[in-house]
C-alpha cells in the first residue's frame, strides 16, 4: 500500500483565510475587475496623455478585430466626444470581461454589450469626415435660457399639472 500524507486541517486553513478579516471593515475599490474607468469630464491634464494612448491602443485593436468601418469609428474618433464616451466605455467592459479572474461569462456579456453599443457608435458619429476631420458645431448654452423665465419655472415642482398639491387622495375631490 502506498502511504498517504495527511491532508491539512481544514480549520488551520480557514484560521490562515480570516486572520485578516475584520468584520466591521467594509471598504473596497468600486472599479470594475481589472479595469479603469475614465471620467473624461473630470480628467486632470497629468492623467490625459496616459488615458489617451490606453485608449487609442484599444481602439485601433477594436476597429481591426471586428471590422468597424470608418464611417462608424473615423480615424479622427479621438475628436468626436461622443465617440470617446462610447469607446471608452466599451474599453472598460472588454478589460473586465476578459480579466482573469472572470468566471467565464465575461466574453459573452461582452459581445452582447457591444451588440448594443455598434448601433449607438453609428449614432455618435453621423459622418463630414470622409475627406478630413469636419470640426462638430457644439451645442452652447451661453445666454440661451432666460435666467428670470427659469427661476420662476424651478419655484414649483410641475409635478400636478399646475394644480396645488393635496394632502390625501380623497381630498379635493368634492370640490370636482
Amino acid at each position: 500500500m502506498t502511504e498517504y500524507e495527511e491532508p491539512p486541517d481544514l480549520d488551520d486553513i480557514l484560521a490562515a483565510q480570516l486572520s485578516d478579516f475584520a468584520p466591521s471593515v467594509r471598504g473596497g475599490s468600486s472599479a470594475p475587475i481589472g479595469a479603469h474607468v475614465v471620467d473624461w469630464r473630470t480628467l486632470k491634464d497629468a492623467q490625459a496623455p496616459a488615458a489617451w494612448n490606453s485608449l487609442r491602443a484599444w481602439v485601433e485593436w477594436f476597429t481591426i478585430r471586428y471590422r468597424i468601418s470608418e464611417s462608424v469609428v473615423p480615424a479622427c474618433w479621438f475628436k468626436h466626444g461622443q465617440l470617446v464616451e462610447e469607446l471608452s466605455a466599451l474599453h472598460t467592459a472588454h478589460t473586465a470581461a476578459f480579466d482573469p479572474s472572470d468566471a467565464g461569462f465575461g466574453p459573452i456579456g461582452w459581445h452582447e454589450r457591444l451588440s448594443l453599443a455598434i448601433p449607438r457608435l453609428s449614432k455618435a458619429y453621423s459622418g463630414g469626415c470622409a475627406r478630413g476631420h469636419d470640426e462638430p458645431k457644439p451645442r452652447a448654452w451661453v445666454n440661451v435660457v432666460d435666467e428670470d423665465e427659469w427661476n420662476v419655472w424651478t419655484s414649483q415642482a410641475h409635478a400636478n399639472g399646475g394644480r396645488p398639491p393635496t394632502s390625501s387622495p380623497t381630498e379635493g375631490k368634492d370640490a370636482e
